[in-house]
């Protein structure tokens, strides 16, 4: 009989199912003795009940947005945006700018990237050897326990470096949807900002292409699926994300009741999600939600994501007050991230800068 691990991959694959079986055999409890074939769910039975079960994110036709300001489609549009920015937190975007050639073109291209052997990959060579080593990711490295392992890899792409890939097809194909994407990011922002009675100015002067970055996504199919996920529980550490994704699926997002539901693909369409520092900013009134991947136990997954993210120096105040969030530079947010991670394994996020909350450490300080 071959064995789930025996069966997985090729010459391409990051050793994910022997990083898996690793932690199987170093664990002392019943679940982590078990064989890695008979192995249970490490995200949970109950929290994958609903694994099946879809949201219908709002769909918004963003052709709009280029009609004159006075025009009532635009001004419905640019409702339509806020209203999902509050409400979901998640919405996708039709009619974005990006030729369907181009998303298809950008498909290809990164099962070409990410088909290169292993060792080539880790080593910084092949198609991406301009970038260095260091922009290939894979599993968790800081992962202590199967939950924590995300079953993927990935390329991280600063967007000033694109310019230097060598490739031609893949870099035209990149700086199309990484320029679309600062683009549409920038009228969100914008849109956003103004909802709240906010300018853009502040989005524009804090967020270049010093600070934003791509990230090419895969999702191995997992001889383990649904146990294993392919991206853990998260929300993200920016003001907005903009995913082009494949039709597999597998994109989850968690409901109010803390049940989750899966996004259905739709690849001529764009998902934009609120990031943690836009919350912060909007004093909760856009919400960051945390979301997560679960890989097919047939099909591999293909993404691309950008992310809007300040200088580190930016400081993050809400432009609403009383705020329920203290004032916060990027780079701190970013250090105390890591810092949970490393420590608990899991991101806390936004309720370590609550001012109720840093207020209460204060009263102990003093008592």
């Amino acid at each position: 009989m071959i064995s789930a691990e025996e069966s997985y991959g090729g010459s391409w694959e990051p050793p994910l199912a022997q990083t898996i079986s690793s932690f199987l055999k170093e664990s002392s409890s019943p679940e982590g003795s078990r064989n890695i074939d008979g192995m249970k769910s490490y995200a949970g039975a109950k929290e994958l009940q609903d694994f099946r079960r879809f949201t219908g994110l709002p769909l918004i036709d963003i052709s709009r947005l280029l009609l004159g300001e006075d025009r009532p489609q635009r001004r419905e549009c640019e409702r339509e945006i806020a209203v999902a920015a509050r409400v979901w937190g998640f919405f996708q975007i039709v009619n974005h700018g990006i030729p369907a050639g181009v998303m298809e073109k950008i498909k290809e291209e990164q099962k070409k990237v990410f088909r290169q052997p292993f060792e080539v990959k880790m080593a910084g060579g092949g198609k991406l050897h301009s970038l260095g080593a260091n922009n290939y990711r894979w599993g968790n490295p800081m992962a202590t326990s199967p939950r924590q392992v995300s079953w993927s890899e990935a390329f991280h792409i600063p967007i000033t470096d694109i310019s230097r890939i060598e490739d031609e097809t893949l870099r035209s194909a990149i700086e199309t949807f990484a320029n679309v994407a600062t683009d549409l990011t920038e009228k969100i922002a914008g849109i956003l900002a103004r909802d709240l009675g906010a300018g853009g100015v502040y989005f524009r002067e804090n967020c270049t292409a010093r600070s934003c970055y791509l990230r090419m996504n895969r999702y191995p199919p997992c001889p383990f699926s649904p146990e294993i996920l392919g991206l853990v529980p998260h929300t993200d550490s920016d003001f907005l994300t903009i995913v082009f994704q494949d039709g597999v699926g597998g994109l989850q997002l968690m409901r109010d009741d803390g049940s989750w539901a899966g996004v259905f693909p739709n690849p001529d369409a764009l998902i934009i999600n609120i990031g943690d520092l836009l919350q912060a900013w909007s004093n909760g009134v856009y919400k960051s939600v945390r979301h997560r991947v679960v890989a097919s136990s047939e099909e591999e997954r293909l993404s691309m994501a950008f992310f809007y993210c300040p200088k580190s120096d930016t400081v993050i105040q809400s432009c609403i007050n009383p705020s329920v969030y203290r004032n916060f530079s990027f780079q701190e947010y970013r250090l105390q991230v890591q810092k949970d991670v490393q420590a608990t394994g899991d991101k806390v996020g936004l309720s370590r800068f609550l001012v109720q909350a840093m207020e209460t450490v204060n009263t102990a300080a003093t008592q």
